[in-house]
Order: structure tokens, then sequence, then C-alpha cells
């Protein structure tokens, strides 16, 4: 979901540690380093990195500027390929008809039915091109504040792991409770109430 996007859904997040001197220069080399790669014709079916605000399918940061005033403005794009189950028992079989026919048996061995179902997702991987989804995120790095234009959880889950291995920073999901703990003016005394707090029910 990107942030031109006509509605959005946004999860904020606080950003605990410090970037090393230079900022701007540290930001470059974790996004060049996790920039996300192409597997149109690899076997991979699965790949997540970062890329360009601007143009989505660009991992060239040094032509596309990620700083727009104090706010550090890229994407995380997660390219997927899905084949479809039916397109793979088709040509499954065929090669099971192939081997049998060639060894001249009756029947194949769990083993070779497995290498033969692994090597037909091998192919059928090189030919398919990947979807790609692709999320917006603004980091304001004088605040400590990231705003990710996602709430999904598979998406927020792989956000948090990339953010971590490419800045060395970790990210707290902003919620009600987060935030009075981590953003609020609370005294000790309030922090410790807050911890004894537990989940309301409000369904039966």
């Amino acid at each position: 979901m990107g942030i031109l996007s006509s509605s959005v859904s946004i999860t904020q997040y606080r950003v605990e540690g410090k970037l090393s001197e230079p900022i701007l220069e540290s930001v470059a080399t974790g996004l060049k380093k996790n920039a996300v790669e192409e597997i149109d014709n690899e076997s991979s079916d699965k790949a997540i990195g970062w890329t360009c605000f601007n143009n989505p399918f660009s991992t060239d940061f040094n032509q596309s500027p990620f700083l727009i005033g104090t706010h550090l403005v890229f994407s995380m794009r997660i390219d997927k390929k899905s084949i479809p189950s039916k397109i793979v028992q088709k040509h499954y079989t065929l090669e099971m008809t192939k081997k049998l026919a060639k060894s001249g048996r009756d029947f194949l061995s769990r083993t070779e039915k497995k290498e033969i179902k692994d090597h037909v997702i091998h192919l059928l991987n090189l030919r398919i091109p990947a979807t790609p989804n692709i999320y917006d995120l603004i980091w304001n790095y004088e605040s400590n504040t990231l705003w990710f234009f996602s709430n999904l959880k598979g998406a927020n889950e792989e956000l948090e792991t990339l953010f971590t291995r490419s800045f060395k920073l970790k990210l707290i999901r902003l919620f009600p409770y987060t935030m009075a703990a981590l953003t609020s003016p609370l005294s000790d005394v309030e922090k410790d109430a807050l911890s004894q707090f537990t989940p309301t029910r409000f369904t039966e």
C-alpha cells in the first residue's frame, strides 16, 4: 500500500537505538545491502528488500534520493511466486509418467517422487514471474518515529525483521499501551500501575 493511495492503513513505530554517523551514509548502506533482488528467471519463490519510493522497480538509491526534509522515505517490496497446485500436479504427473516409461518399472520410490516434484517446482519457478507487493514508509530520524503504510500482520513482521537487519535498530509497534509507556510523561509510580493493567474483554 502506498503513501499516495486514496485510502491507507498505517502502523506507527518507535525506533529504538541510534544510527551511526554520518546518518545518511549509514541509511544508504543499509538500503543498498538489503535491496530487493529480482527473482524473475530465478528458482527462488520469494524476495524481500528495500526499493525506491518514487520508482518501486528500481534499487538505485543514488538516482532516487530517499531524504525529504528530515524524513527518510523509501519502500519495502515483497515479491512472491505462486504456482497453482493444479499446474504443479499436471507437470508432476507428466514427469512421473516419463520416468516410469524410461525405467520400465511400475512404481517409483518416495525419494524419486520427491525429487521429481522438487524438479518440477524448480522449473516452473524459472518460468513464472513474481508478483510484487509494495509498502511505503516514512521515517523521521530526528523524532525516532516511523510510519509504515500497512497493518497486515505478515508485512509488519517482515518489516521489523528487515529493518533490524539493515540498520541494527529495533522497531517497537505503537498502540495505546506502548504509547502510554514510551511516549507519555508518566511518573515511575504511574508506569508501575500501567504495567499491572490487563486487557478488557468486550465480547463473551
